[in-house]
């Protein structure tokens, strides 16, 4: 018999904030893991430089969530040009004690190459709270000087940056008028366009670099997260905790909406999540795989050519006449 939390005197808010206290502790072992974690990631560096071709080969054993995003014409440069691959907690790098372990920048290093004069590209993602209840990661645009002709993403990346910069140079202004229509401005009706003509099935790899999110500011998400952790402190005590008006009030998702439809790569903060949740830590096994793969393709190989010898071997000796055996009655 199903029971209600009126029933067992138990208030949302009570298991918002124990969930919310998981959600620290778990920050808090992100926190130490990196410290005790980066000389061994340094050593491991050191040693990987010693191995050719080592990051290509792990992008070929990518897990799903990362390797179902990888074009043909990306995995053409990233096999041929790809040097190394890093993963760092920059804000534990700058604040080991007051930085967000939770935020993430990813590194690649490349050799020269026929599409991009970059060597380096390096995507931030930063750790941010809303008021409204959204916490998670969010970037900004990474340009890449692609060389004339060669853009992987047709001209996407660029397009997002340039809205993305329109964005945040205009003053944010709370919408109090929920039936307000959002007009898109001629850069964003140029992307969504853009975004509608190419779909995401035909989304390079690239683009990811062009990953959004939400618009938070390192502001906003401190005023957020004190706010949040203030609220918990008076639902402790036992203090009276006032509700804002807003809450109240229907949610306007225009905006929400909106941001998602000019995001090129939806789902990058879920990729950015993969390569160092994953594919980075578990770079070593990726590797053994590769090699493994490797073997088996060579004695696959080897294995078709004595088939073949053997069925050659076959055929002339059918061709030929056998000689007798002795005591053979013929």
């Amino acid at each position: 018999m199903a029971t209600t939390l009126e029933e067992a005197q138990i208030s949302y808010e009570e298991l918002s904030d124990l969930e919310q206290e998981f959600d620290d502790v778990e920050t808090e072992i992100i926190r130490q893991q990196y410290a005790l974690s980066k000389p061994l990631y340094t050593r491991r560096a050191e040693l990987l430089a010693k191995i050719p071709n080592f990051w290509p080969l792990v992008l070929e054993q990518a897990p799903m969530d990362i390797d179902e995003y990888i074009q043909p014409s990306d995995s053409a440069i990233l096999l041929s040009s790809l040097k190394n691959l890093s993963v760092s907690r920059f804000e534990l790098d700058a604040d080991e004690k007051n930085g967000d372990p939770r935020s993430i920048a990813i590194r690649f290093e490349f050799a020269e190459n026929e599409h991009f004069e970059d060597t380096v590209l390096e995507k931030k993602f930063w750790w941010r709270q809303s008021k409204d209840g959204f916490a998670g990661l969010v970037s900004e645009p990474v340009e890449i000087k692609w060389k004339p002709g060669k853009d992987l993403t047709e001209g996407l990346l660029s397009l997002a940056k340039a809205v993305y910069d329109e964005q945040v140079a205009k003053p944010k202004v709370e919408n109090k008028d929920k039936k307000a229509k959002v007009v898109l401005t001629d850069k964003q009706k140029a992307l969504k366009e853009k975004i509608d003509q190419t779909g995401m099935g035909g989304v390079s790899f690239f683009a990811w670099f062009g990953y959004i999110g939400e618009y938070i500011s390192a502001e906003e998400s401190k005023q957020a997260i004190e706010e949040e952790r203030e609220e918990r402190r008076k639902r402790k005590a036992g203090e009276p905790v006032p509700k804002d008006e807003d809450e109240e009030m229907e949610d306007d998702d225009d905006d929400e909406e909106l941001e998602d439809d000019l995001d090129i790569f939806p789902t990058g903060d879920a990729v950015a999540m993969a390569i160092a949740d994953d594919l980075w830590p578990g770079a070593l096994k990726y590797f053994i795989q590769a090699q493994e793969q490797d073997g088996m393709s060579e004695l696959d190989f080897e294995t078709d050519e004595e088939d073949e010898d053997d069925d050659d071997e076959e055929e002339a000796g059918a061709s030929r006449p056998q000689k007798k055996q002795k005591g053979s009655k013929n």
